[in-house]
């Protein structure tokens, strides 16, 4: 009798095993593979996303509010504000303590009452006691200038239009509702160069319907200043603190008229400002509160030390 090999049912049961093991690894791999109907959904899917667009940052307090000593800044408030200015400009400090160094001669005043119904717009009317003025204005922010420096300026546009009420006599030279108003027009281009330094510069542009003329000797009517004037202006702020800054600027006339031509303007001052007010207190020799009138007529000389103390005072709210 042979004596049975416990290996030859050993060996073939253990091929078998292997093989079922590798069968089945096989089979996951196939299973974990992507068919191209997966490939194709995957690519769909990355395809479909959004590009991430990022919004415009724009920089801020390029100044401390509308005011730069005697000319409109290139700030125009956010949506909702409503803003009350009071401006003054007394006399002239040549007479030293007489007169209280202007103090005590007189002051133009003027209130003006502004609002900004829609971003980037500012609607606005004042009214004066020099000459019974009474005015409307627009500002309009065209251009901010930008964090990363995509755009390096802000350019703004102020118009405004006013009328001399004063009743018609022989002192005024009023004919026709026209030869009431005058108008100015101005593009302010900005630029805050770091959080303590900002320039401007505005060329502007002032028209009166009206003026006074004078007659020759052969009795012709001739004209004393241009309707059309041109001037530019540019200013500047110097931060010092966290509310308060060193602020100046420079007005200077361009048109020749045929005679009394208007001089320049300098004037120096500090601004203050907390969360809702702004106060500006300088000296400067331009003496009226209405910016055509100041490049017609200004003639106060600061070379002959004829400048005189002003103050702007603005209270701001959010509604």
């Amino acid at each position: 009798m042979k004596k049975h090999n416990s290996y030859s049912s050993f060996i073939p049961g253990f091929a078998r095993g292997c093989l079922l093991i590798a069968l089945c690894s096989g089979f996951g791999s196939v299973m974990a593979q992507d068919t191209p109907a997966k490939k194709a959904a995957k690519t769909a899917d990355t395809s479909a996303e959004a590009p991430v667009i990022k919004k415009k940052s724009f920089v801020k307090n390029t100044f401390e509010g509308n005011y730069l000593i005697d000319d409109q800044s290139v700030m125009v408030p956010i949506k909702g504000t409503f803003e009350f200015d009071i401006q003054h400009r007394f006399g002239t400090v040549q007479h030293g303590f007489s007169d209280a160094f202007g103090l005590f001669n007189g002051a133009n005043m003027k209130l003006n009452l502004s609002y900004v119904p829609v971003n980037n717009l500012q609607i606005g009317l004042g009214a004066s006691n020099e000459n019974m003025q009474v005015d409307g204005n627009i500002k309009f922010a065209i251009i901010k200038q930008t964090k990363d420096g995509s755009m390096p300026v802000s350019v703004t546009y102020y118009v405004n239009s006013i009328m001399d009420t004063r009743k018609a006599d022989n002192t005024t030279l009023f004919v026709n509702t026209s030869d009431r108003f005058s108008f100015y027009n101005e593009i302010i281009i900005a630029r805050k160069f770091s959080e303590n330094f900002s320039l401007q510069i505005s060329p502007s542009y002032s028209h009166f319907n009206n003026l006074l003329g004078y007659q020759d000797a052969n009795g012709n009517v001739m004209p004393i200043y241009n309707h059309d004037n041109f001037a530019i202006e540019l200013g500047g702020k110097l931060k010092v603190s966290e509310s308060m800054s060193l602020i100046a600027n420079y007005d200077q006339p361009l048109t020749q008229n045929p005679a009394q031509n208007p001089h320049p303007n300098i004037s120096f001052g500090i601004d203050m400002r907390t969360s809702g007010h702004d106060f500006q207190i300088f000296i400067g020799n331009y003496g009226s509160l209405s910016p055509q009138n100041n490049t017609f007529f200004n003639q106060n000389d600061y070379k002959k030390g004829e400048f005189l103390i002003g103050f702007n005072i603005s209270r701001l709210w959010n509604f």
